[in-house]
């Protein structure tokens, strides 16, 4: 089911009556609706998925309570690497098959040996990597006793599966989500509408923002060969803001929904594209991935401590594999190798802990010394992305080949001003540029319109609500088109 879909509009306020006023009164009748709710919300796409996330949730349901009880060293990596094993072997399999076999076959193919296999018509199960890595921090966690295991299995699964963040993250982590469901919950007007208005703001990212630039974006690159340099720019840069808009977005929705819930979920994206570098971008991209990797991966590896070559290794391990988690395919892989890339200058000199605070901070305006910081890495961050878009490594070589050489061909500027203002028109434009500055205008909030609650006029701050529904009506791209992230 799809936040912006007719479906879920009517699936929310049903649970929403239910869960509010019909099982209110008893904590585990709320639990286990929510239990049902999440079942019916992912059974949507396809119910024989189901089986995938309570096989997960019964294994590593199992496994916690048996941590919890064995004190023999030996015994408790058994049953850690059993979790990990199993959960790793289902997101291998469904996600990972293919690709393997046909790198394996092509490897053999390139030393004169031909192998006959055929690949597997697999269907990727929506979210699958999202709570594959929810339920591992929970039994990695108990393994290092940082968590006591819960026996109950109606919290526990109501913490793997629930809907909100259920397909594209957050990834939350035991330690935060599941005590919330210990704890019973008062329905809280302020959080509700405070919930509400992230609500909206993430369905104006995905609907305006992401789904028109998607349609730009994807003409571009399907057609990359038809389009000069400054045309390539423009896509590269649509794609740019699609990515950010359409999973930034999911994720004030799923924060939003939770909080409607009585829930809270920890922030997902902190305005990366204000970043002064890449150390600061990927603090604030995807911040429950990132930290995952950080505490799971990189941290046990040894992280920023001993030798250099112990450092780049460890870089270049949780950027590639961060690549790989999004996907088999080799741009992902590449995509991971160039941040690592440019994330190895800002470790080695020390200066990957410099930027920690909002920039300009307090001020309307960054410093010019902020501004063209900020300009760098988002033109890396550009770059990169292209990579990550791209269908292959050869289409992205070749489109960065001919947006570098095109853009010094002046021929190609009338052919991108006329795509810009003709083809995608001023409304988008100008809503586009309306967009950064309410994102900067915001920067220092959970999200950019969360300080509407402090315009003290209601008239005034319901004509901006007002506003922002009548330009999702009227400029929004309508369709029920799936998140990105859905794919991943």
């Amino acid at each position: 089911m799809l936040f912006n879909s007719i479906d879920f509009s009517i699936f929310l306020p049903i649970v929403f009556l239910l869960y509010w006023f019909v099982t209110n009164k008893n904590l585990k009748l709320q639990n286990f609706l929510i239990v049902i709710a999440s079942y019916v919300f992912y059974g949507w796409w396809d119910w024989r998925f189901l089986s995938l996330i309570i096989i997960s949730t019964l294994i590593d349901f199992s496994i916690g309570i048996l941590l919890s009880k064995e004190e023999s060293s030996l015994k408790r990596k058994i049953l850690l690497w059993t979790s990990i094993c199993a959960n790793l072997g289902f997101l291998g399999f469904f996600k990972y098959y293919n690709f393997f076999l046909d790198n394996f076959i092509s490897a053999f193919s390139f030393f004169g040996t031909e192998i006959n296999a055929n690949s597997l018509n697999i269907i990727l199960p929506v979210g699958i990597s999202f709570y594959t890595f929810q339920t591992l921090s929970y039994t990695i966690d108990i393994y290092k006793k940082k968590l006591e295991p819960t026996k109950n299995i109606i919290a526990f699964s109501a913490f793997v599966s629930f809907f909100p963040q259920l397909v594209a993250g957050p990834i939350e982590r035991a330690t935060n989500l599941l005590p919330q469901f210990y704890t019973k919950r008062e329905f809280d007007y302020f959080k509700t509408v405070d919930g509400m208005r992230q609500i909206l703001w993430g369905l104006f990212k995905k609907i305006v923002i992401a789904d028109n630039c998607a349609h730009y974006a994807n003409m571009i690159f399907n057609n990359s060969s038809e389009y000069g340099g400054s045309t390539l720019v423009i896509g590269a840069l649509l794609f740019t803001f699609q990515i950010y808009c359409d999973f930034s977005g999911y994720s004030d929705i799923a924060i939003g929904t939770s909080r409607l819930f009585g829930f809270n979920l920890r922030q997902n994206f902190a305005f990366p594209y204000f970043s002064r570098d890449i150390a600061e971008f990927w603090r604030r991209w995807h911040i429950s991935l990132s930290t995952w990797f950080r505490d799971y991966l990189y941290i046990p590896l040894g992280g920023s401590r001993g030798s250099i070559w112990m450092k780049i290794r460890n870089t270049f391990i949780i950027f590639i594999v961060s690549g790989f988690w999004h996907g088999a395919n080799w741009t992902f892989i590449v995509w991971g190798t160039l941040n690592a890339l440019y994330f190895l200058p800002i470790l080695l000199t020390k200066n990957n802990r410099k930027n920690l605070n909002v920039v300009a901070e307090g001020r309307l305006l960054p410093s010019a010394k902020e501004f063209s910081m900020m300009l760098i890495t988002f033109v890396l961050t550009v770059i990169a992305w292209v990579f990550f878009r791209a269908e292959n490594i050869t289409h992205a070589i070749q489109f960065m080949t001919d947006m570098f050489s095109g853009l010094t061909l002046h021929a190609n500027y009338w052919t991108s001003y006329k795509f810009v203002f003709w083809r995608i028109g001023y409304p988008f434009i100008i809503t586009l540029v309306l967009f950064v500055l309410f994102e900067w205008r915001g920067r220092e909030q959970q999200f950019a319109i969360q300080n509407f609650a402090q315009i003290r006029s209601r008239t005034l701050r319901w004509s901006m609500y007002i506003l922002i529904v009548l330009i999702i009506y009227f400029i929004g791209s309508f369709g029920e088109t799936s998140f990105i992230y859905f794919q991943f």
